[in-house]
């Protein structure tokens, strides 16, 4: 897997450079040989906002029609609590299975093995590339500096 590297006050990231971004830090990664199935996650600035989790929570059921934007399940961790929204057009797959027994592999893992949840479907039409979300992390980031975060 090839990495961006981004770093940025305090805050530094490997990026998978084949993947899409949401703005509002979430990625996603067609999973090899499938037919449009999309794995989502969390990407490191979200699990660094959130700290590490103790539970992920789905509300909706296989093949449910899920929309970009869509409240879809909620995760607990030890810093916050989060709705999680689907990044996806298309239907739900599944939650990651392994979330049921070990939450804190999204924060350890992100982009391997702490996926949330997948989709068949396709990535919102407001992703990015690698690129697109350095330049908004860079964005984000001067502003929260400014704001006194």
């Amino acid at each position: 897997m090839e990495f961006v590297r981004f770093k940025h006050a305090r805050f530094s990231a490997r990026l998978p450079s084949h993947f899409r971004y949401s703005l509002s830090h979430y990625w996603m990664v067609e999973e090899e040989g499938s037919e449009g199935i999309w794995r989502v996650g969390f990407t490191k600035f979200a699990t660094r906002m959130l700290g590490e989790l103790v539970e992920a929570r789905f509300e909706v059921e296989k093949d449910g029609a899920v929309s970009s934007g869509q409240q879809i399940g909620y995760v607990e961790g030890f810093k916050a609590a989060s709705d999680l929204f689907c990044v996806m057009e298309g239907e739900f797959e599944q939650g990651n299975p392994i979330l049921d027994e070990d939450a804190c592999i999204v924060k350890s893992s992100p982009y391997v093995d702490g996926w949330l949840y997948s989709v068949k479907g396709d990535p919102e039409e407001t992703s990015v590339d690698v690129h697109g979300y350095v330049e908004h992390l860079e964005v984000l980031i001067e502003k929260m500096q400014k704001e006194g975060y």
